[in-house]
């Protein structure tokens, strides 16, 4: 069995474990926040932003000093017991890290060549490994003085789940003792802009599984967990993966992949559909993931387990989605907070979508085991279980 030891989330839920329990069991809608600086042409469109956080100086890492990585930073100070304890019971070299990211320090590329564009000077402080993938994973082992294996996972909207079912198998195969498992992805314009040049951007807040929906919301955030055979409260039960490969960015309609994950990840964890509390599902507001998604979760949960998308309230936060709605469960469970609901607030429910289960009071989950779903470019589709320890 794998434990999760400690977790810690930042995002526009909130910087503090107290202020995102807040956020979660609240019924306001004013998450996102307005901006029009991220897209070409000054469109206006909605942002889950992190405003609110003191992000250490990491300056005296010079060729990892991005915001991605001062994201890492801060959650590490929210973590310190638990690190300190486990790296002063393990070996260096047995402690893993595993990041997941789809844009590393991409953010702080586009600020140097705006830079060399007007001034025609290179910045001293810019290093071009700011944009590398690995770059987090990297900086966390330097950061934190460990010496296990350590690399990045950067497979889109799905990274930081893939990153537990690595860790959870370093620490299975005798590799590691300990892995600090995550990611992060904050606001960058490349891919926002990306994502608008393909009609995915949404000029209001994302409204996942409603009537009329027109597109996604992107976010910021960042997530840690520590994972051990060390027993503690919150299991990582149950792990699913699968590659349709239907399209470059367009789900399988049939939903055959989503459907592959979240049945590996019921078998991996002993459960049954009607075992699973509550889902988290990937819910990225879009036509047809929406559509995919709702018919996967409704042929496998025929119970209609309550099932709602934070994205809402978070923004899709690209390669952190994984790991913040992972932590979004661990909230849950741990603190037995009221379900998030589905927002209806802009507007009402597709009811042409097939029925899953979608939550619109305010309810508590009746079983201990909560899945998180994450469906990303290319197929590349993930689902996680975690439960309370008997």
């Amino acid at each position: 069995m794998i434990y999760i030891n400690c977790y810690a989330s930042v995002s526009a839920l909130g910087a503090t474990k107290e202020k995102i329990i807040s956020t979660l069991t609240s019924d306001h809608g004013n998450y996102l926040t307005a901006r029009s600086d991220m897209i070409n042409g000054g469109k206006t469109a909605y942002f889950g932003c992190v405003n609110d956080c003191p992000l250490p100086d990491i300056s005296d890492y010079r060729e990892h000093n991005t915001r991605n990585n001062r994201f890492l930073a801060y959650l590490c100070t929210r973590l310190k017991d638990k690190l300190a304890y486990f790296k002063d019971k393990y070996p260096k070299e047995r402690i893993g890290v595993v990041m997941g990211t789809s844009t590393s320090g991409l953010s702080e590329s586009e600020e140097e060549i705006k830079n060399y564009k007007q001034t025609n000077t290179r910045s001293e402080d810019y290093y071009y490994s700011f944009q590398e993938f690995g770059d987090p994973a990297m900086f966390l082992s330097e950061y934190l003085k460990v010496k296990g294996p350590s690399y990045t996972i950067s497979t889109a909207c799905s990274s930081s789940s893939r990153v537990l079912i690595s860790a959870h198998r370093l620490i299975e195969s005798g590799l590691c003792d300990v892995v600090i498992a995550g990611g992060a992805d904050t606001l960058s314009t490349v891919p926002i802009n990306g994502f608008n040049s393909m009609g995915l951007i949404s000029p209001t807040p994302c409204t996942p599984f409603c009537k009329g929906r027109d597109g996604i919301s992107i976010g910021e955030a960042g997530g840690l967990m520590i994972l051990s055979k060390e027993k503690s409260e919150l299991s990582l039960l149950g792990l699913g993966e699968s590659s349709d490969a239907y399209h470059v960015s367009s789900p399988d309609p049939s939903g055959e992949g989503a459907i592959s994950a979240m049945n590996m990840a019921l078998s991996g964890a002993g459960l049954s559909p009607s075992d699973i509390g509550y889902i988290n599902l990937h819910g990225t507001a879009t036509k047809l993931n929406d559509a995919m998604e709702a018919k996967a979760v409704a042929s496998i949960f025929s119970n209609k387990v309550p099932c709602s998308s934070t994205k809402y309230m978070t923004g899709h936060t690209l390669g952190a989605a994984g790991i913040l709605e992972s932590c979004i469960l661990c909230y849950i469970l741990e603190n037995n907070l009221t379900l998030p609901l589905q927002s209806t607030e802009y507007r009402e429910l597709d009811t042409e979508l097939d029925d899953c289960g979608l939550i619109l009071n305010r309810i508590k989950a009746s079983k201990p085991f909560m899945m998180s779903n994450s469906f990303a470019f290319g197929g590349n589709n993930a689902s996680v279980i975690i439960g309370l320890t008997k």
